[in-house]
């Protein structure tokens, strides 16, 4: 009789400890699983990686640094004045991708003049102290922007091919891959990009 019970003690003992693996075997299997959806969805819309190519936005970023994309940042609104754009111009799918900040929203109309750049004929003052233009290009006449086109600049204004000129022209929304986020690389000047 003591056996049996004995027995019966150590199957019941047995079985809990059994149930208590499956059990933690199962939890850790669905911890596995939420942190690749989490990372999956995180990547998949924050961290598309594009590098600078060129000196246009130097004051910012550098040629060669590496940034993220915020990729949903312009699927729930529009780009703002000010925002570091990732585009590739005129939809090219050859092209490298073309990182410059949004100048000019659309419906606005946009003009350079003596250097200074003018939105529905007022002075625009820009936050930080960017040259003087010395070359309009297409902005010496007043362009109006479509209902979907931005007019972006350089902030290296007196070295960056960018709006004034015809092989990027105005940027189409259509065309913006995401909103330059984090500088990823080099790693000493990791950090939001502004």
């Amino acid at each position: 009789m003591r056996r049996e019970k004995h027995s019966v003690r150590r199957r019941q003992k047995e079985q809990r400890s059994i149930k208590e693996k499956v059990g933690s075997t199962l939890l850790w299997i669905f911890q596995i699983v939420v942190t690749v959806m989490f990372a999956f969805v995180v990547v998949f819309f924050f961290g598309q990686a594009r590098t600078n190519v060129g000196e246009s936005m130097e004051l910012t970023l550098a040629d060669g640094d590496r940034v993220l994309l915020n990729t949903l940042a312009y699927r729930a609104g529009n780009p703002a004045r000010g925002d570091i754009i990732a585009f590739k111009p005129n939809g090219s799918t050859t092209s490298h991708t073309h990182i410059k900040r949004v100048i000019a929203l659309p419906g606005e109309t946009v003009q350079i003049k003596d250097g200074m750049i003018y939105i529905n004929d007022k002075v625009y003052l820009e936050k930080s102290d960017y040259p003087s233009m010395t070359n309009a290009g297409l902005a010496s006449d007043p362009i109006t922007l479509g209902v979907k086109e931005y007019f972006v600049l350089g902030d290296n204004r007196n070295n960056s091919e960018d709006s004034r000129y015809a092989d990027i022209g105005l940027v189409d929304a259509d065309y913006i891959e995401g909103k330059v986020w984090i500088r990823i690389f080099p790693t000493d000047s990791f950090g939001l990009v502004e």
